[in-house]
This record gives C-alpha cells, structure tokens and sequence, in this order.
C-alpha cells in the first residue's frame, strides 16, 4: 500500500468536524493524544518494568499516521507529497547521513 492508498482509506471513518478549523483541532488533538500513548508504552517498558508491547506500539503508531492522513488531507497535502518533502529536507540536512556533528552544527 502506498501512502495516498492509505490518506484514502483513513478518510472513509474520518467523519465530519463541521469545518476546517474543527477539523485543524481535532486532528492536532488527537494526533499528540495518540503520540503520548506511544510515549506512555515506552516509559512503561523502561521505567516501569513492563515488557514493551509490539502489538500496542504497532496499533498507536497506526492511530498516529490516521491523524497525520487526515490532518495532511484538511490542508491539502497527498500524504506522499509529505512523507517526500520530509525525506528532501532531510537529505539536505544530511547529505551523508545523520551525523552529531551536523546536528550540532546545521543552519536550517
């Protein structure tokens, strides 16, 4: 499946918020309530002493992307067109691969 696949098919049970801005919202609220759940499964799993739970993770990481397909769609964006842009800013910044040293020491 590639990404625009994916946009498609999350909007068939993204509903309707009423407007953009409603929709800006709830996307933006739900996508950072779903990445503290990805952040919870970890700090459980090292500083909890619980296993960490694939299963879990794989599930939250899945509502992550549905908020970021739906948000991305609210704005216009093919989902592809964003994964793109952040590889090409990224191959910019790093042109040889991450580095600390560029990390340190970058301009943008």
């Amino acid at each position: 499946m590639n990404l625009n696949d994916y946009q498609q098919l999350a909007l068939r049970t993204a509903g309707n918020h009423g407007d953009f801005e409603r929709t800006l919202i709830y996307t933006a609220l739900g996508l950072n309530g779903e990445a503290g759940e990805v952040a919870e499964l970890i700090k459980k799993a090292f500083f909890h002493g619980h296993d960490l739970d694939m299963d879990k993770l794989k599930k939250e990481l899945g509502d992550v992307l549905w908020y970021v397909a739906v948000m991305a769609n609210a704005l216009g964006l093919p989902l592809d067109e964003v994964a793109q842009h952040n590889i090409d800013k990224l191959a910019r910044r790093y042109p040889e691969g991450f580095s600390e040293e560029r990390s340190r020491n970058r301009e943008a």
